[in-house]
């Protein structure tokens, strides 16, 4: 008989229990093409790449959000619920290192991240014709885009270039393979050839340098110097003989006057 009277007691605690649980709560998870964790997708460029969202454990009809970086991506209608895709197409080396990331509307503390790892050969850019005079400094700058990281070399007239302490200097940053000649010489003319080698391809890329006859520079302070001279010289002459040049163009005045009468 007391049984029957605290089973009732109990269920009624449980019941108000369950009601007094936050709302809204969802143990949702979330997975993008099979993971549950942020991750990432490696991809050779010239493709496309198909990233599918799915809910799990839900127990209603959650809207998913889609995001590439901080941009929200626009979702055909019934592209939301539940299931969600999208494709990257025409993937190029510009996609590197893009976040795609998928939320959930009604929570988007959950969310699961794709980072693309777009790997592709090595893409050479710069001026590929420069002109410097004798004993003046020049840089030659190899322009590099390349996944995975591509080892640089420099070449001249196709042999291997000789670098000279006091002269030659390469930088490599990331993006660019430098080379800089101080004091450059006449045996400094020719064609220089950047070369990058990666595990997919090899690319060179060519740069013709010609070396001009330095110009003899003229002295300008001289000529400045002489030229104020000869100015003052002749402002100077005619102050002198101003007064003679005045009597001379009175006396003509005179005659004039004289025809006249």
């Amino acid at each position: 008989m007391v049984w029957k009277i605290i089973w009732p007691l109990q269920a009624c605690k449980l019941f108000l229990v369950i009601l007094s649980l936050p709302q809204g709560r969802t143990s949702s998870v979330l997975t993008v093409n099979g993971n549950t964790e942020n991750y990432v997708l490696d991809t050779p460029s010239g493709v496309q790449a198909s990233l599918e969202c799915a809910v799990q454990n839900h127990i209603r009809e959650e809207e998913l959000l889609w995001y590439r970086e901080d941009g929200r991506v626009d979702l055909k209608t019934g592209n939301n619920i539940n299931t969600s895709s999208v494709c990257v197409s025409s993937i190029s080396e510009k996609d590197n290192g893009v976040r795609f990331t998928c939320k959930l509307q009604s929570n988007q503390t959950v969310s699961v991240s794709v980072m693309l790892n777009v790997t592709f050969p090595p893409l050479l850019s710069g001026n590929g014709f420069q002109t410097v005079e004798e004993d003046s400094d020049v840089r030659l700058v190899c322009n590099v885009k390349s996944n995975p990281q591509a080892q640089m070399t420099w070449y001249k007239n196709n042999s291997t270039l000789i670098l000279e302490k006091d002269r030659h200097q390469i930088q490599e940053t990331t993006e660019s393979f430098q080379l800089s000649i101080t004091k450059v010489k006449k045996s400094d003319n020719g064609t220089y050839t950047c070369m990058a080698s990666s595990s997919l391809k090899t690319e060179t890329m060519d740069f013709h340098l010609v070396v001009l006859d330095k110009v003899p520079v003229v002295p300008i302070e001289p000529i400045i110097a002489a030229c104020v001279v000869v100015f003052l010289t002749l402002g100077f002459g005619l102050l002198a003989r101003r007064k003679r040049i005045m009597k001379l163009c009175m006396k003509k005045k005179d005659r004039n006057s004289d025809t006249a009468l």
